[in-house]
């Protein structure tokens, strides 16, 4: 099994709460939470540890985020094919094939890179490196939800 895979069982990820989550308000929510979690880690320079509180906001808004917002039964939008076709993604790997497989190590490639830099820039307090990386990110998952978004188009 998948470790995002994992991760979606221990959060809850129902059919109920993929329904949910497929709702933009929580896609773009979710995006948002982006800069909010950057500024939560950055605050730790002027709150020392009580930085951990606005942390631990954040994760929590993300972990609730899926389970919060009225359900998209039918995807009419591109976030909720997006989300639509994450779920089929997950419960099964070989309905992406051939050149759409190769975008997709492509972007979490570049996710995980940026991500890297995002962490670099926040443990050692640089703005380039934190902003490239939360731009690296996001243009990542945007472009895997457009990706996912075909998927689901592709197999409903």
């Amino acid at each position: 099994m998948s470790t995002l895979k994992k991760y979606a069982q221990a959060v809850g990820m129902s059919d109920e709460a993929w329904q949910r989550h497929a709702n933009p308000w929580s896609v773009w929510t979710r995006f948002a939470a982006i800069p909010l979690m950057i500024a939560a880690i950055w605050s730790r320079e002027w709150l020392g540890w009580w930085a951990l509180v606005p942390v631990a906001l954040v994760v929590v808004w993300l972990v609730l985020n899926p389970h919060v917002f009225p359900a998209v039964e039918q995807p009419g939008s591109w976030t909720a094919r997006g989300i639509y076709g994450e779920k089929l993604w997950l419960h099964d790997r070989s309905l992406v094939t051939g050149d759409h497989r190769n975008v997709q190590r492509l972007l979490i490639a570049l996710g995980s890179a940026g991500f890297a830099l995002l962490a670099w820039g926040l443990i050692a307090l640089e703005i380039w490196p934190t902003v490239f990386g939360a731009t690296l990110v996001t243009v990542g998952q945007l472009w895997r939800i457009d990706r996912l978004g075909q998927l689901y188009l592709a197999n409903r």
